[in-house]
């Protein structure tokens, strides 16, 4: 499969991950059960898929500098998952690894975003702007913070970036994917 061919299902399935591991977060909440772990799991699948979309739409300029951002940001959502799943460290302090990794992935796509399609251009900046809310965990990781009732209220600005990361992010994709396939005329 070639990457015009790919483009779209990647961003299709990123999209539905995404918004898939949302509502498991949101079904975790209101019901438990192994919706946690699923989402946990779907987290870093997400992960995982933004550095293939990383790959498959990249501008020319720093295209390596721009895909390695990417590809670390990746892996801390992964390092993210694997805390919490192999119990090494609590639900926060996990998160605060991943939305690490995802802020960094938003970075990525606020430098994309102006060399995109026409219509994600403003939606790729706000939700990459959104996602490097993320940053503002790292001085909780680099602590240690796992207690999210004993956290300093700065941390809670880093939980914002969720929106960007479940919701925004994959939304993006999906209108990506339609755009991509309207273009290819299919």
């Amino acid at each position: 499969m070639n990457a015009e061919a790919g483009l779209p299902v990647v961003a299709t399935t990123h999209g539905i991950v995404g918004l898939t591991t949302c509502a498991c977060l949101i079904a975790f909440y209101a019901v438990g059960g192994p919706f946690g772990f699923i989402k946990d799991l779907g987290n870093a699948a997400f992960g995982v898929l933004s550095l293939a979309l990383a790959w498959l739409l990249q501008p020319p300029a720093y295209r390596l500098l721009l895909l390695g951002v990417a590809a670390v940001g990746a892996a801390l959502t992964v390092v993210g998952t694997v805390l919490v799943v192999a119990d090494m460290t609590g639900f926060y302090l996990a998160g605060l690894w991943s939305s690490f990794g995802f802020a960094l992935i938003g970075l990525w796509l606020l430098a994309v975003s102006p060399h995109g399609p026409t219509g994600l251009r403003r939606s790729g900046v706000v939700t990459g702007a959104v996602m490097l809310l993320g940053l503002v965990g790292v001085p909780g990781i680099l602590i240690g913070l796992d207690d999210m009732d004993n956290a300093p209220a700065w941390t809670f600005v880093a939980g914002l970036s969720w929106a960007g990361t479940y919701l925004l992010f994959p939304v993006w994709s999906l209108r990506l994917a339609g755009e991509n396939r309207a273009e290819r005329g299919g």
